[in-house]
């Protein structure tokens, strides 16, 4: 059994993730123009994300989706698995609903 330890903090992560992405528009032959354009995200938000990855989760999913690489956010939030019988028969956690007003 090995043991994966995961040393990435949210800094890092973020500095990943802007890395990545300008990585991957350049080696698709992208100006921040052309995506700014293909994902509706405006110029200066590109570039503040490019420079310093700061940007709203909207914004960071149009440019996933115009650089084709939407389908990693599919995994980002996984189902927690049982690991015991006795989890299977725990239902389902409850979500909260709120009322409307006037109802």
């Amino acid at each position: 059994m090995s043991l994966r330890l995961n040393l990435d903090t949210p800094s890092a992560m973020q500095d990943r993730v802007r890395a990545a992405a300008s990585n991957r528009r350049l080696t698709l032959g992208l100006t921040q123009s052309d995506l700014a354009t293909r994902s509706g995200v405006p110029l200066a938000t590109l570039k503040r994300f490019e420079q310093k990855g700061q940007i709203g989760l909207a914004g960071l999913l149009a440019i996933a989706d115009a650089l084709d690489a939407l389908a990693g956010f599919g995994a980002l939030f996984p189902a927690v698995e049982a690991t015991r019988l006795e989890d299977l028969d725990k239902p389902a956690a409850r979500q909260r609903v709120r009322k409307r007003k006037g109802s």
